[in-house]
């Protein structure tokens, strides 16, 4: 007779609900590929009667999740609460006390607390896997943990959000601007209804970069100040300008080692459209990975949504039921090393500037020869006036220049009364 795993989930917002579901359908399928059945023994939400997408079993719900470790004898915990403190972290560190494995597609949680809870997983012996925390379904952690465990990664990269990738292709579809996009986004189920700022700002996508470097490079995970923007100020203008230049938007995060150094950003780039990261629209992600020997790795998939997430949950699931015990970043905690970050300021690339400016004389010239006076020099510009509001929209593309020249020349025209809010300003991806 086969042992039963009991298994809690404690969330049941949108992944959690259609994770229990997903258990509770595959029950069989399971079994047969693990030869252990499975059997939910608690849950846990804040609102037994909140309407879901899917039927619950309300004989065996919990308002307090801290119940259930006395009540209930668990095997797995599945977290799905999405906080990075509070009782996401409270929970997930019981469980593992307690020696029972933990599952999480909780990015926010490991970003800010991975390097405490793999020790803690470490020291009981149990599993805490996370592989649903970066691009949904994408198998990118795995990938990294054992497919190209020999490799010597140098840079891992990609389109890591699907919320943003959603928007930017649609603005370019449709020709809607941002706020009507962002709307339609939100009415299909990838921006939250809420507050969607975590998504456009950068900082999910970022939460995945710092999860990715540690991995990719065995190390601890980074507490640096970095380079993060997110997609807020891009507007209709925007695309059509770029689409003009043969290029498309889109929100990358980048991971790399560059002179022994770790060096961690996200912000929207100008890709060509020629490109194979240019051309992975709507809500897929893509992530790529340099390494030698295996060269260069990408993988591809939908990024947001239950059912991607609820894939890789279940695939962690199934790592557990065969009993492999791993560690979490693939390499024992006390291995993991500190890299020393980046200089962010000596960060390079060509610059797309977008001005909105009263049609005066003068002012094209006052432009240029303050990015000149800050190194920044002008590869194209691009002018177009108009004569209605009397105003003009200037678009300067440079050539190579630092971070730190960036920061300085932009602050000065924000104090020119002839420019009329501070500049738009996005990268070319090299």
């Amino acid at each position: 007779m086969n042992r039963i795993t009991n298994i809690a989930i404690v969330g049941l917002g949108q992944v959690g609900v259609y994770l229990y579901n997903e258990l509770r359908l595959k029950k069989k399928e399971i079994e047969k590929k693990t030869g252990k059945k499975i059997r939910v023994v608690a849950i846990s939400a804040k609102n037994i009667n909140k309407k879901r997408q899917f039927p619950i079993n309300k004989k065996i719900f919990y308002k307090n999740p801290i119940k259930i470790f006395s009540n209930e004898k668990i095997d797995i915990l599945f977290e799905c609460v999405g906080l990075s403190d509070g009782i996401s972290k409270k929970i997930v560190e019981i469980a593992l006390k307690k020696k029972i494995n933990v599952i999480t597609p909780n990015k926010a949680l490991i970003a800010k607390h991975g390097d405490s809870l793999s020790k803690l997983a470490e020291k009981n012996k149990v599993n805490l896997e996370f592989e649903a925390s970066v691009a949904g379904g994408i198998p990118i952690l795995r990938t990294i943990k054992e497919g190209l465990a020999t490799n010597k990664i140098n840079k891992v990269y990609g389109i890591l959000n699907g919320t943003t990738n959603y928007i930017l292709s649609e603005m370019e579809n449709s020709q809607e601007p941002f706020k009507k996009v962002l709307t339609k986004a939100q009415k299909l189920g990838y921006a939250e209804p809420g507050n969607p700022k975590l998504d456009l700002n950068g900082f999910d996508a970022f939460a995945k970069v710092r999860i990715l470097s540690a991995l990719a490079f065995n190390s601890r995970i980074s507490k640096k100040k970095c380079l993060m923007e997110g997609i807020q100020n891009i507007e209709l203008k925007d695309i059509k300008i770029a689409n003009q230049l043969n290029l498309r938007i889109k929100l990358l995060g980048i991971s790399q080692i560059i002179d022994d150094k770790l060096f961690e950003t996200v912000h929207p780039c100008l890709v060509s459209k020629n490109t194979y990261i240019g051309n992975v629209n709507g809500v897929m992600n893509a992530v790529i990975i340099e390494g030698k020997p295996v060269g260069n790795s990408v993988l591809q998939g939908e990024g947001a949504g239950p059912g991607p997430t609820s894939s890789s949950l279940l695939s962690d699931l199934l790592s557990i039921l065969r009993g492999n015990i791993k560690y979490p970043f693939g390499i024992a905690f006390k291995n993991r090393k500190s890299i020393k970050p980046f200089n962010n300021d000596m960060y390079s690339n060509s610059l797309y500037i977008r001005f909105e400016v009263k049609d005066k004389q003068g002012v094209l010239s006052y432009i240029t020869n303050r990015l000149s006076k800050y190194k920044i020099s002008v590869k194209r510009i691009i002018q177009t006036p108009d004569r209605k509001s009397r105003s003009a929209t200037i678009v300067v593309i440079t050539h190579k220049t630092t971070e730190i020249n960036v920061k300085n020349c932009l602050s000065i025209f924000k104090k020119n009364k002839n420019i009329f809010k501070s500049p738009t300003l996005i990268r070319l991806y090299n």
